[in-house]
């Protein structure tokens, strides 16, 4: 009984966790370079000299799903998607370096090369640059190149820093960007390689999400049914106590 109850408790409260994770997949379906997030559940022992019956169902990994993105041709030159493994490191809120496979790079209002949320993305030796009103073009190695109107010549004004850590090493934040999880910056990696005018999809799978939805949604159901199981025994228990 005490098993049944703390097992179907905890399955429901996971439930509920795998369906937000699912709704979040499926909100970012259409988002630039989004990694789908990814949760599994086990059941354990509950720990405690008077819990030895309990067992807790808890989410044994949280991570995200590394599968590659569909690609789009767009033609503008600032879309760039990383081909293969690598991402693009940018300057997240708390100032430090993050990660992410969005290449949609606008120019900001101080002139510098950013995510469509306003984080600027990083080279060599910080933040890039650019020139007002000159055309940009990002070369497959990452090297921003600038041509100003009515200027001969074309100069480069920086590089876009791609890195290429191992999947392991990484973990996604709550702003949708990865970080080493040792907290350190990664290293430049020269073999990444962007394709220029050219957007990496979300990798979710919206059929697999949605089926998804519906399996937690009927398991939910489940654990409810199972509550309720207990409840009705604990009181038919209680009643053949009282009349014996």
């Amino acid at each position: 009984m005490d098993r049944l109850i703390y097992t179907s408790m905890t399955g429901a409260k996971h439930l509920m966790y795998r369906q937000d994770t699912l709704a979040q997949n499926l909100a970012n379906a259409n988002t630039t370079g989004y990694r789908a997030d990814t949760v599994a559940l086990r059941a354990v022992p509950a720990q405690g000299q008077e819990a030895g019956t309990r067992v807790f169902t808890v989410e044994t990994t949280i991570g995200a799903d590394f599968a590659p993105g569909p690609m789009q041709a767009t033609g503008r030159p600032l879309d760039v998607a990383v081909q293969g493994s690598g991402w693009i490191a940018v300057q997240a809120l708390d100032g430090n370096e993050a990660y992410t496979r969005a290449g949609n790079l606008p120019v900001g209002a101080d002139g510098t090369l950013q995510l469509p949320n306003g984080l600027p993305v990083l080279g060599d030796g910080g933040p890039i640059t650019v020139p007002a009103d000159a055309t940009l073009t990002v070369a497959p190695d990452g090297t921003v190149s600038a041509k100003s109107a009515g200027a001969p010549t074309v100069n480069q004004v920086g590089r876009i820093k791609l890195v290429d850590p191992d999947a392991a090493e990484l973990v996604k934040g709550s702003d949708g960007l990865f970080r080493l999880r040792s907290g350190e910056p990664a290293e430049a990696a020269d073999t990444v390689r962007l394709a220029e005018g050219t957007l990496e999809g979300s990798n979710v799978n919206v059929v697999d999400a949605m089926i998804g939805m519906i399996a937690a949604a009927r398991q939910f159901e489940m654990q409810m049914k199972l509550l309720s199981t207990a409840e009705q025994n604990e009181a038919k228990a209680s009643s053949l106590v009282s009349n014996g």
